[in-house]
């Protein structure tokens, strides 16, 4: 019954299309900070259609009617997803994100998908919210915070450590990165940098010296982590690389959850193995971030035992929520509407390497 009645969904999508080449774009995982920033972007150019729904294999049913889709970093365009929009009439996606490791590049330029994500939203957001991660964990600022709520001003668990002559490495000198790296430099850290190629610019700059992974593991006293997540990258900082760190290692990760293995990294924060880490993000978050869960828990054992270690501070995914980022973003999603509209090929298209092989 239920194809039965996609099959006449679907129909009436590809009529409907047909009588009608404007944009019509459905928003997946549509937050209420970001809605006033998308209309005023568009102004009125498309018909656009929030929904909260995450795409799923089931929430896909949603885009009928509609040639466009927009969506983030927690929704799943899988290849079954992915072929089912297709069959549904989207033709069309835009991210509101750099990353794209939730979308199937691959099934997308084979089914025929225009697709383009926003990849200079704001680095300086991403940037400048690893540092805040750093100085808060550091400085035990929560913590503090915390105690002095309860009327509590004792000092004795506050202990930091300067950041001043320490050793910072960055790990991928992007957009992001390579903003890090400015930062860290005016706090009168030694950068130590793994990329390729190096940014030679930023050698000069920032006296940066690029090195091999493992040294950079050895001699850092701070890591960040700004990488894209794709099939190299999986489990990025394992067992091993957490084994050269220093006992008193703060890692920082803006980037992608799964970039770091969370057993591993369970056990060396657990035997004081590393220092500490700061993030925004969670190898599993697509299931847990984005909602509230104040009332029934959450039964993700691992995310559990993460938030009850003293030495982590978690972020909900929150380091592009800037006014200038979210404008930007939203920018960027209908400058992708509108290449597409007139016929033209987006800047910020992806795959065009796959179209071309």
């Amino acid at each position: 019954m239920i194809d039965y009645i996609k099959l006449i969904l679907f129909t009436m999508t590809r009529r409907c299309l047909e009588k009608n080449d404007n944009m019509k774009l459905l928003v997946y995982s549509a937050k209420e900070f970001e809605i006033p920033f998308l209309k005023s972007a568009n102004n009125n150019r498309y018909e656009v259609t929030f929904t909260k729904n995450a795409l799923d294999s089931e929430t896909a049913l949603l885009a009928v009617g509609f040639n466009a889709i927009s969506i983030f970093s927690g929704d799943d365009a899988s290849p079954i997803v992915l072929e089912k929009l297709w069959n549904f009439g989207v033709r069309y996606i835009t991210l509101r994100s750099s990353g794209y490791n939730n979308l199937h590049i691959k099934t997308a330029k084979r089914f025929g998908f225009h697709v383009a994500n926003a990849p200079d939203y704001s680095p300086h957001a991403i940037a400048e919210h690893a540092t805040a991660l750093l100085l808060a964990l550091n400085r035990k600022i929560v913590l503090a915070n915390t105690q002095v709520h309860n009327y509590n001003f004792i000092q004795d668990n506050l202990m930091g450590f300067n950041l001043h002559g320490k050793t910072v490495g960055i790990v991928g000198t992007g957009r992001i990165g390579s903003i890090m790296a400015k930062i860290m430099h005016g706090f009168g850290c030694k950068i130590l940098a793994y990329d390729q190629p190096p940014d030679y610019d930023l050698i000069e700059l920032c006296n940066v010296t690029y090195t091999p992974l493992n040294e950079l593991c050895k001699e850092s006293d701070i890591i960040s982590l700004h990488i894209p997540m794709n099939y190299e990258n999986y489990y990025f900082i394992n067992k091993e690389k957490l084994s050269l760190m220093k006992n008193s290692t703060i890692i920082i990760n803006t980037s992608r959850g799964e970039l770091v293995d969370t057993n591993a990294l369970i056990d060396a924060l657990e035997t004081k193995e590393i220092g500490g880490y700061g993030t925004d993000v969670y190898e599993k978050e697509k299931e847990i971030f984005f909602k509230n869960h104040s009332k029934n828990g959450i039964k993700d054992e691992r995310l559990k035992k993460l938030l009850s270690l003293p030495n982590v501070l978690l972020t909900p995914h929150q380091a592009f929520i800037t006014k200038e980022a979210l404008t930007n973003i939203a920018e960027i999603t209908f400058e992708n509407l509108d290449s597409w509209s007139q016929g033209q090929i987006s800047k910020n298209e992806l795959g065009m390497e796959l179209m071309n092989s």
